[in-house]
């Protein structure tokens, strides 16, 4: 088996990311907290708020679930297909609330958002659907959605954070 199908070869990686999904959602929390009363005022920042904790909820599982110790490939590959399509779904309906008649996002920036959320939660499911069909990629593709996850999240956290306040 090689290493794109050997989570073994990948704890390391994995072992940092859930810690780093735990602290970026953390610091969600804390920008939630801060901001608690003009977030609530306005649906799109709750379900903007939502949406960065479904991407990290998404990261810190799969990482959790790759961490488990000697499955088969293939039960892997299932349970990161079942996260990965449950987490896309509740990311994209709250990236879709938070779009939805909000004036202070434009299209193209409603374009990045939407491409920056659907390259963190869909390969997920693809790195399952690989796992299972033992081909196409393997794990490699949960590094892309953990890279894109960060990003995503670190943008909706300088949103909560910062540009809210302008």
């Amino acid at each position: 088996m090689g290493s794109a199908y050997n989570p073994v070869d990948w704890s390391a990686l994995f072992s940092a990311e859930a810690g780093a999904s735990a602290a970026l959602a953390g610091l969600i929390f804390v920008a939630v907290s801060i901001n608690l009363a003009s977030i609530i005022k306005r649906a799109n920042l709750v379900a903007r708020s939502a949406e960065a904790l479904f991407i990290l909820t998404g990261v810190f599982l799969t990482s959790t679930l790759c961490l488990a110790p000697a499955q088969a490939p293939a039960t892997l590959g299932w349970e990161l297909t079942v996260v990965g399509a449950a987490i896309w779904a509740a990311a994209t309906s709250a990236q879709l609330r938070s779009a939805h008649k909000n004036p202070f996002v434009r299209g193209p920036v409603k374009l990045l958002n939407f491409l920056l959320t659907q390259c963190a939660v869909l390969p997920a499911v693809a790195g399952g659907i690989s796992m299972i069909a033992g081909r196409g990629g393997g794990l490699y593709w949960l590094l892309d959605g953990v890279v894109f996850s960060l990003i995503a999240s670190l943008f909706d956290a300088w949103v909560l954070l910062i540009e809210i306040l302008r």
